[in-house]
Formats: C-alpha cells, sequence, structure tokens
C-alpha cells in the first residue's frame, strides 16, 4: 500500500494541534474551572450555612420559650436540677448569639448570590435587626419571641423558596419582618421613656 505524499504531514498537524489543545486546556481552562467549582461550591456552603442558622435560632428559641427555668420556692426541683436547667437555657440562649453572630459576620457571602435586590435587602435588615436583638438587654425569652418574630417570615421566603413559587409571599413576608421592626422600635422607644428622668 502506497503513502500518499501529504499524509505524514496531515497526521503530524493533528498530532501537534491535539498537543497543544490538550496542553492549553490543562494549563489555562482545567484550573480556571476547578477555582469557579470551589467557588460555587463555596457560596452554596455559605447559603446552606445561612439556612442552617435561622433553623437553629426558630428551634433555640422554642426551645427557651418552652423550659423556663424553675422557682426557687418551687418544692418539686431540686438544686442540682435547677442548675442543670439554668444550664441548658444558657446553651440555648449561645446557640442564638453564635447563629446571628455568624449571619452578620458571613452576610456578604451569601445574601449577594439571590437574584433580585428585594431579596438582598431583606436579607441585609433581617440579618442586622436579628444581631442587635441578640445583643440587646432584653431577656432571654423576649429575645427567642423576637428573633422567632423576624426570622419566620425570612424562612419563608428563602427555606421554603416561597420568592419563587408564589409571587405574593414575598411582599406578605416582608411586610410581616417590617411590621415585627416596627414593634422592636416601638418597644425601645417604650423603655427609653421610662429610663428617662423626670423633671
Amino acid at each position: 500500500m502506497a503513502v500518499e505524499p501529504g499524509m505524514w504531514e496531515t497526521v503530524g498537524v493533528a498530532l501537534v494541534t491535539a498537543l497543544v489543545t490538550t496542553v492549553g486546556t490543562g494549563w489555562l481552562v482545567v484550573p480556571r474551572l476547578e477555582a469557579r467549582k470551589r467557588r460555587i461550591g463555596e457560596l452554596h456552603q455559605a447559603r446552606d450555612k445561612f439556612l442552617a442558622s435561622m433553623l437553629r435560632i426558630v428551634s433555640a428559641g422554642a426551645r427557651l420559650r418552652a423550659v423556663q427555668e424553675p422557682a426557687a420556692d418551687d418544692p418539686g426541683w431540686t438544686e442540682e436540677m435547677r442548675a442543670r436547667v439554668r444550664a441548658e437555657r444558657t446553651r440555648w440562649t449561645k446557640q442564638l448569639d453564635e447563629a446571628t453572630e455568624w449571619m452578620v459576620d458571613n452576610v456578604e457571602t451569601y445574601a449577594p448570590t439571590w437574584p433580585a435586590a428585594v431579596l438582598r435587602e431583606m436579607i441585609g435588615t433581617y440579618v442586622a435587626h436579628a444581631r442587635a436583638v441578640a445583643i440587646s438587654e432584653r431577656g432571654d425569652n423576649r429575645k427567642a419571641e423576637l428573633l422567632t418574630e423576624l426570622t419566620d417570615p425570612v424562612w419563608v421566603v428563602f427555606g421554603s423558596r416561597g420568592w419563587q413559587r408564589s409571587p405574593r409571599l414575598l411582599p406578605r413576608s416582608v411586610q410581616r419582618l417590617e411590621a415585627t421592626i416596627a414593634t422592636m422600635a416601638a418597644e425601645t422607644d417604650r423603655q427609653l421613656a421610662a429610663a428617662a428622668p423626670t423633671s
């Protein structure tokens, strides 16, 4: 069988092209794709942690409200059991603190990943007010109540992807969040007025 004169040149060009393409792809394209994959994975992990933090707030808040510290004069409780209940309530309060702390410290990693400005604004508003409640001087039960009220409408939007299912759900949830914030502001105003010295 005779080899045509241009065949070796064609095979050579094909081999060089394949080699250059493979090496170029390995050096230039693959690292960029891997870096992009890592960044996208980190964004999804931050979103998951945000959702987990909201669940932590709701569950720790429910436990705080359900399990009250027993009265000192209640004969049905030993001092050891009172101390254990106090320790549990302290742990649940710490969970509220840690969840709100993580959310406010990392808001820039997950809030911008949602497509609409109204969603990003809702997250920013929620996170700032949730942290303000957590570090306030309110009692633990009131903190738990307010944090749950702040979290519920945000969870409806983000935890259940409500913003995708129903166009009316988002405005209602924003209104619920704003109503809770207004209640908190009025409560603070009353406390400041009561604490102000009378002349």
